[in-house]
């Protein structure tokens, strides 16, 4: 992997609460990875977008959402749930995000589900 892409967090969410995100792909070249990021201050999906696609492309790199989500982050129980789906870029593979959530929050329990809410 790049430098350049290993300097990219593989997770940005909030500490605690329901929220939306994104799952995002960075590309470097001819290497990529994907990237979780979760706000409550984003009304909308894209709106976490707008926000991590000029710092990908400043850095160099190009990005691509990949679909969306919420997570329900509850820190003080240590469980993080990823469910739903965005309008706009349409249902983010969660497996794959859940994935990216435990090689941060290895202590945790974290799961998924196609639920709405």
């Amino acid at each position: 992997m790049s430098e350049s892409l290993a300097a990219v967090p593989d997770v940005e969410i909030d500490p605690e609460g329901t929220f939306k995100y994104i799952l995002v792909n960075v590309k470097n070249g001819d290497v990529s990875k994907n990237i979780v990021r979760g706000t409550k201050s984003a009304e909308y999906h894209n709106h976490i977008f707008e926000k991590v696609k000029p710092a990908v492309e400043a850095l160099g790199m190009e990005c691509q959402c990949l679909g969306g989500g919420k997570i329900e982050h509850k820190s003080h129980e240590k469980k993080i749930r990823v469910f739903g789906e965005s309008t706009g870029f349409g249902k983010a593979d969660h497996s794959i995000s859940v994935e990216k959530l435990k090689s941060v929050f290895s202590d945790y329990e974290i799961t998924w589900s196609d639920d709405k809410k």
